[in-house]
């Protein structure tokens, strides 16, 4: 079925509720475990559907965000979904008190069990209309990047559009583009504020009235860590501070050098080369047909997942006006099918879509038409990150048939790229990580704890008269999971680790990495993070000294692609 043709319907809570009501009644009257799976079964086929209305409203609320119907829908979610997960989590507790626990978690898993009981601890009926009011301000703090109205010569753009113009190889054009953008975000600038004070206060005050000391605590919950804590972030951060980002900034620097310039400014770092970054010599319909001859040469497995995905029309993937910056996957479960979005800039970007995206699409359609357990789709975000990120390296032996005689540019400026992404993951996490431990912050105390942490991660920084919303601390506001998904970002650090072990893997034994790979996003959620890690070949990046291991073989790979 095409994803235009996905009949949609407003999930009835109340008769939802009365259905959960009778699973649980039911759950509390099986005989035996095995009777206590088969109701089971019932609450996957209520959660699928809740899951696939949220979800279908919530993509189309995307497309576009001035859509009236869909607009209405997505504050109906936000309204009603927080009282409806905390009747998800009173059932769950059932099979957490269930004398056929053990039996269960034989199927299940131990994970699931684990994630269940941290979902127990991140909601309570008390809390329900706290968190009516986060999703609220989170959608209205997306509404209001989504409408950013951009003059630019004679049009208006929105901020998906200005992309080409930032990265614009003329850098005059590049001056002007971010001072545009500028001009805009300081326009907004006391409306992020107070969105964010707000948001902080509020998950603060959830934290509070779930018994945790800070929302920190309530925040690693949510996330569903369950294998790893803190103590382990913490060093994982220490341990880039002291490796990596000698690493990055050689990186910067030889970028400075590639550009000709005396110094490297912010609005310089989206540049690779003098000519320009390498872009797409396809149209955008040429890219996705592109996409499917890779795909067909990757595997049989990936050739059938990206058939399915062009022939029901499953990326959603040209920029238009009133559509929602960035991109993602969702998966709808009662269909048995992902769907992407993202908005195409005639940058390298778009390519990533094709790879990145794809990766967390791939591991859904190959885990939904091969495993029944619902739990075992739940991944953790470091887990699907590793999809992705791997993706975009397996993908590789193609690039040139999207960015033509600069493929090799595009193979140097991806791994750089990637490279210098990993201190900026991590510093938006210790920049959390302070803003919800002292949740009493001002708005500029805030804006200066992200100016120290930039010196810190990013030394070479520099933004200049062009990004004074950026010079004044501002830049973390442009990014949205600091605002929608709080403690996401580190997730993106740690699975990009993963992705350059793969890199590496590559070079030796492409074939051995591929298999590695499918047996990755096989497992899925079946086991813990670092138990799967083990289990297809990967090390744990948080292991005392494995960051150092890992940039000394990189340094030799990026020294080789150099000199290609």
């Amino acid at each position: 079925m095409k994803f235009q043709d996905m009949p949609y319907s407003r999930i009835d809570f109340e008769k939802a509720a009365d259905e959960l009501k009778k699973i649980m009644e039911d759950f509390r009257e099986a005989a035996d475990w095995e009777e206590e799976l088969e109701v089971h079964k019932r609450y996957y086929a209520l959660s699928d559907h809740v899951k696939t209305m949220r979800i279908l409203a919530q993509i189309r609320h995307s497309i576009d965000t001035v859509d009236p119907f869909y607009s209405e829908e997505k504050d109906y979610y936000d309204q009603k979904m927080p009282e409806f997960s905390n009747r998800e989590v009173e059932y769950r507790n059932l099979l957490l008190k269930s004398p056929n626990r053990e039996k269960l978690e034989a199927v299940i898993g131990r994970p699931a069990f684990a994630n269940m009981e941290l979902g127990a601890r991140s909601v309570s009926q008390e809390t329900v209309p706290l968190m009516q009011e986060e999703n609220a301000l989170v959608t209205r703090y997306e509404k209001l990047l989504a409408g950013a109205q951009i003059p630019w010569e004679g049009e208006t753009l929105n901020l998906s559009m200005m992309t080409p113009y930032l990265t614009s190889p003329d850098r005059e054009v590049r001056i002007q583009a971010a001072e545009k953008v500028n001009e805009f975000y300081e326009s907004i600038q006391g409306e992020l504020d107070e969105i964010f004070d707000l948001l902080v206060k509020n998950r603060t005050l959830q934290a509070k009235k779930l018994g945790f000391e800070n929302f920190t605590s309530l925040g690693y919950c949510r996330m569903m860590r369950s294998s790893y804590g803190r103590e382990e972030v913490e060093s994982f951060r220490e341990q880039i501070k002291r490796y990596w980002v000698p690493f990055a900034e050689e990186i910067w620097e030889n970028r400075r050098k590639r550009l000709g310039l005396n110094k490297l400014y912010h609005l310089d770092e989206g540049v690779s080369f003098q000519e320009g970054s390498p872009k797409p010599v396809g149209s955008p319909q040429e890219i996705l047909k592109d996409g499917q001859r890779m795909y067909d040469a990757l595997s049989p497995e990936t050739s059938e997942f990206f058939r399915f995905m062009m022939e029901h029309e499953l990326l959603d993937v040209f920029s238009r006006k009133n559509k929602q910056v960035g991109g993602y996957m969702e998966y709808l479960p009662e269909f048995g099918a992902p769907f992407i979005f993202a908005n195409f800039n005639g940058t390298s970007g778009d390519v990533d879509v094709i790879t990145h995206e794809c990766g967390h699409a791939f591991q859904g359609y190959l885990v939904g038409k091969e495993d029944p357990v619902r739990e075992h789709w739940d991944i953790t975000m470091e887990t699907a990150e590793t999809h992705s990120m791997s993706m975009e390296f397996f993908t590789n032996p193609w690039m040139d048939w999207f960015f033509g005689v600069r493929g090799k540019d595009f193979l140097l400026s991806q791994f750089e790229d990637a490279a210098v992404f990993i201190p900026y993951g991590c510093m938006v996490d210790e920049f959390q990580h302070i803003v919800y431990d002292q949740p009493q912050l001002t708005p500029e105390q805030r804006k200066a704890a992200w100016k120290k942490l930039e010196r810190e991660y990013k030394p070479h920084l520099i933004y200049g008269e062009a990004s004074r919303f950026y010079e004044n601390g501002g830049f973390w506001q442009r990014q949205h999971h600091i605002y929608s998904l709080p403690f996401y970002y580190i997730d993106y650090a740690i699975a990009q680790t993963n992705a350059f072990q793969y890199r590496i893997w590559m070079e030796k034994d492409r074939q051995g990495a591929w298999e590695s790979y499918l047996k990755f996003c096989r497992l899925s959620a079946s086991d813990f993070f670092g138990n799967m890690l083990t289990e297809a070949g990967l090390e744990s990046p948080f292991e005392e000294g494995r960051i150092r291991e890992l940039t000394q073989k990189l340094a030799e790979i990026y020294e080789r692609l150099r000199s290609e």
